[in-house]
């Protein structure tokens, strides 16, 4: 919620959510932004926000999200004689083959879903948003799997989650890590399935384990490249912005 703010997106400004899995780091947030967006629309009324999420523990979350809300809600309500918070949620199974999910209402922006290998989390999955623009594919959390690599066929740019799992392996042995590590995508496999599939432009995200320092972070650059990658290559940090056009 801080993120968007900063990045001069307000909640009531999206036109839609889209949940890639159920994991508390990916879904802690989002009943601050449906609250937000809620209690913000006394000025500007946009109507429920529509939640697309895979079916399973992810739409479960979404469904009762806001139950711990209900006091403040509540009293929210009789104070500003305010209609209750409404969500417009879309789900769907994880499909084994690249699926639209969401269509905006011009039809000129698609959102397509695949899933990914996060086991033994399951309906994990990545999503591609396409655009008169060019598109953009975002990995969620897998790992390294010729899913994502295939749904971003065409597309101009990838956001793809990073682990050293291989450039880690001796340190983190017989460590929670190592267990950890094992259902995130290896950095070294990333840059070789990109390379494999022509992705022309790759963005690191969710890092692991989180760089501190710029040297740091080219560790997940030279690990990637060490996987052959050639394309353009881009560590990401928090409110970095890409144009992409044709």
């Amino acid at each position: 919620m801080i993120r968007m703010m900063e990045a001069g997106v307000a909640p009531v400004d999206l036109t839609a959510q889209f949940v890639t899995h159920y994991h508390s780091d990916h879904v802690v947030d989002l009943p601050d932004v449906v609250m937000t967006r809620w209690i913000t629309q006394q000025l500007k009324k946009t109507g429920p926000l529509p939640i697309v999420t895979p079916n399973g523990p992810a739409q479960r979350f979404v469904e009762r999200m806001l139950d711990a809300f209900d006091d403040d809600i509540h009293v929210r309500m009789e104070h500003t004689d305010s209609p209750a918070p409404r969500l417009k949620v879309t789900s769907f199974d994880a499909p084994t083959v690249s699926t639209e999910v969401w269509r905006s209402v011009d039809g000129l922006v698609r959102v397509s879903a695949i899933g990914v290998r996060h086991e033994p989390v399951r309906d994990a999955v990545a999503y591609r948003v396409d655009t008169p623009d060019g598109a953009v594919v975002i990995s969620g959390d897998t790992r390294a799997c010729v899913e994502v690599f295939e749904l971003a066929n065409g597309a101009d740019l990838v956001v793809h989650e990073a682990c050293r799992t291989a450039a880690m392996a001796k340190a983190i042995s017989g460590t929670v890590f190592e267990t950890i590590f094992s259902y995130h995508s290896d950095t070294i496999e990333v840059g070789r399935l990109a390379q494999q599939h022509g992705i022309p432009r790759l963005v690191l995200t969710h890092l692991i384990p989180a760089p501190q320092t710029d040297k740091d972070e080219k560790r997940f650059a030279d690990d990637v490249r060490a996987g052959g990658f050639t394309g353009e290559l881009t560590v990401g940090r928090d409110l970095m912005t890409f144009e992409i056009g044709r």
